[in-house]
């Protein structure tokens, strides 16, 4: 990427949004995945930096959470910033107060605010109310950070992103919306496997069709897992019921009882593939223990680019 659009696009990811990848371009997606590399290799070289010195974020959850929290934390503290933890309790919210009128007051105090949440309107609402950028940490409907973070790793490990194929077998949810439009933007083909009533949003697959026209991006929507794990480069899969959807476990065991990922099933990707999982997982149920815990596994270098990935995202929007 060329100096000149590179100081462009920094300019222009100043005081943004991070609500998801949809709103971003192929080029700022790239940027923002360079920065996290950099700020690791920076991290891992014991380089100080710290562009958010004396500022604050603040981190709004509604769902609980392990990489979340700590990568979140760790990451503002490493830039040389303060994080600070809100629970539904702390808040006015689980007292009535409108997200907006939140947005607002918040940003008198803070100069960021990431929101980990069920209704995807919540984050969106409060971006409408809040006048400093909003980082979505998860909704019901996407999971920006751990896409970006995704692609990161594929991409320091297969050292390059387009044309690459990207398996996702399992529920159509948050992991795999982001993950799609991650693909359409940067070029990548995408197969998800979903059984019936459970594939992703017709909505999200529409934008990723059109995303995925300007970039040779291709999407494949498909019932079967064995289709969508032929010749795949990446390997990707998440639990069954996510938080919120504990009473439905027993009926999407059912439903997705042939969709497990185990040493049958990849045999059919390429012999090079990669396992990937946002986690947690639940090993025997989405997949087995021998495939997540495998040489083919890269799932603890997703979640340590966690950290490297957000620390990009609150450096590019919230920095100086």
């Amino acid at each position: 990427m060329a100096d000149a659009l590179k100081e462009e696009i920094r300019l222009s990811l100043k005081g943004r949004d991070f609500l998801g990848l949809a709103d971003y371009t192929p080029e700022e997606i790239r940027y923002l995945i360079d920065l996290a590399i950099e700020l690791k290799r920076k991290q891992k070289a014991g380089e100080e930096y710290k562009p958010l010195r004396g500022k604050t974020l603040g981190m709004i959850f509604e769902k609980s959470s392990t990489r979340t929290r700590v990568s979140f934390e760790v990451g503002m503290y490493q830039l040389g910033g303060y994080a600070l933890f809100l629970s539904r309790n702390d808040l006015q919210l689980g007292r009535g107060e409108t997200i907006w009128d939140t947005g607002q007051t918040m940003s008198r105090y803070l100069d960021g605010i990431m929101i980990r949440t069920y209704a995807h309107r919540n984050v969106v609402e409060l971006a409408r109310g809040a006048t400093v950028p909003v980082i979505n940490g998860l909704t019901d409907l996407s999971h920006p950070c751990q896409a970006l973070c995704d692609y990161q790793t594929i991409l320091e490990h297969k050292g390059r992103l387009q044309g690459l194929k990207i398996a996702f077998i399992g529920d159509g949810n948050n992991m795999a919306h982001s993950l799609m439009m991650g693909a359409a933007k940067l070029g990548l083909h995408f197969a998800i496997a979903s059984p019936e009533g459970y594939e992703p949003s017709a909505e999200v697959i529409k934008l990723c069709r059109e995303s995925a026209e300007q970039t040779g991006a291709k999407i494949d929507v498909l019932r079967d897992p064995e289709e969508a794990i032929a010749d795949a480069d990446i390997v990707y899969t998440d639990v069954w019921a996510s938080m919120g959807q504990e009473a439905e476990q027993k009926q999407r065991e059912e439903a997705f009882r042939t969709y497990q990922v185990n040493d049958e099933l990849v045999k059919r990707a390429k012999p090079d593939y990669l396992f990937m999982h946002c986690l947690p997982a639940h090993r025997g149920e989405e997949v087995t223990e021998s495939v997540i815990d495998g040489d083919h596994s890269i799932i603890f270098d997703q979640a340590e680019n966690r950290l490297h990935a957000q620390k990009a995202i609150m450096a590019a929007l919230m920095g100086d």
